[in-house]
């Protein structure tokens, strides 16, 4: 399994925490940054992140931010990626086993070290159930032919 993963500045101190448990659980692992805690700003990782996997060279990622949720909004803009911010093991199961998520996306300030190696640990253990969910990936993914009025 291919993880490409990335963090702002804010994420920096728990990525280096994740990416020691990924090695353990012999993953391959490409590190987009940030490499320091200085300021940075979170959608030029979560781009790095996304075209490693749109260009073939991860499979999944994982996006660190202070809270996820930028981490989550700039990721969901790409077709074909799926980022779920999650908050627990359970969470972080569902988002694969139902909706196929390809990118997990960490809230640094919203959750410890021991509840986040929980979640990347559940979520990388889980693949997608396919069957009804299946129907419901397609859906996401059919371009909309809504217009406005």
């Amino acid at each position: 399994m291919r993880i490409a993963i990335g963090s702002d500045h804010a994420g920096f101190d728990l990525k280096s925490e994740i990416l020691s448990f990924l090695c353990m659980e012999g993953c391959d692992i490409q590190d987009m940054g940030t490499f320091a805690p200085d300021s940075v700003d979170y959608p030029d990782y979560a781009h790095l992140v996304v075209r490693e996997m749109l260009e073939g060279r991860a499979d999944l990622g994982i996006l660190i931010c202070g809270t996820g949720i930028g981490m989550s909004i700039t990721a969901n803009r790409y077709p074909g990626i799926r980022a779920a911010l999650c908050t627990d093991a359970f969470m972080a199961r569902l988002s694969r086993e139902h909706n196929d998520a390809n990118v997990l996306c960490l809230g640094a300030r919203v959750v410890g070290v021991g509840l986040a190696l929980d979640i990347v640990n559940a979520w990388i253990n889980a693949s997608f159930a396919g069957g009804r969910h299946q129907r419901r990936v397609e859906k996401i993914e059919k371009e909309a032919d809504w217009q406005p009025a």
